[in-house]
């Protein structure tokens, strides 16, 4: 396909939930290497009240094998609501709304296990608040200057100085909880045609924030000849582990 079917294409397709599916064979990313789903399902497997916030469309809770006997989801933004009760429903998981900012709406000393994948920020003063005695909590965050070459490409060079391993580690900690697991990974992502880049940048909306096709016409162009001439775009994400412990 030439530069304005695959843009029309990408622009086209649905982004609701958190399934990449979509970029099969037009991008790729180096996964990390701990494994979080399986990580969390182990957990999951001796929980008894659960709940994962942010849970995006659901997709990641509902690969887990065996849930805990109580689980609950949390999800802000409408479509992805939606397509998490669609995938957990049917496996007993109630998903909550909620405003994405705190307080989080759950009593005290409620959950054995919270987990979180991406979450945008960390809660960790109601993180600690709802965890009984002794829970954990897991999550892998996205870690500082992920993908920072494909963001820089269209918005300049940026300050990236954020969402540090270490800072994750002190705000828990000042928060109460125990930090027992803290890993990073650089992961290389390849971008093989302009339509991956043009989905990847409506679904992850904070990336280049209101991005458009319209508004990023000329820069898609010139990175539409770029891939063509050179070959794929590469970037790299980073990604941190975090399990932290409620005394």
């Amino acid at each position: 396909m030439d530069f304005e079917e695959l843009i029309a294409e990408a622009d086209a397709v649905s982004v609701d939930g958190w399934n990449f599916d979509w970029l099969a064979g037009r991008a790729t990313e180096e996964r990390p290497p701990w494994g979080y789903q399986r990580l969390m399902g182990e957990r999951m497997a001796r929980a008894e009240v659960a709940v994962d916030l942010k849970t995006g469309g659901g997709e990641v809770l509902a690969g887990v094998p065996r849930l805990a006997p109580t689980t609950l989801a949390t999800e802000s933004w409408p479509p992805n609501r939606a397509r998490a009760r669609e995938n957990l429903g049917p496996r007993g998981v109630t998903v909550v709304a909620d405003r994405d900012a705190p307080p989080l709406s759950f009593r005290d000393n409620t959950f054995d296990l919270v987990v979180s994948r991406h979450p945008v920020r960390a809660w960790w003063s109601e993180i600690a608040r709802v965890l009984t005695p002794g829970g954990t909590y897991l999550s892998q965050e996205v870690g500082p200057a992920s993908v920072s070459e494909l963001v820089d490409y269209f918005l300049g060079p940026q300050p990236w100085t954020a969402r540090q391993p270490e800072e994750a580690r002190a705000m828990a900690e000042a928060a109460g909880l125990e930090v027992v697991d803290l890993r990073s990974a650089r992961l290389r992502m390849e971008f093989l045609d302009i339509g991956a880049v043009v989905y990847f940048l409506r679904k992850v909306v904070w990336m280049v924030p209101a991005f458009t096709v319209a508004e990023y016409r000329d820069r898609l162009r010139a990175l539409h000849e770029e891939i063509t001439a050179e070959g794929p775009f590469v970037a790299f994400s980073t990604r941190f582990l975090i399990e932290a412990r409620k005394p």
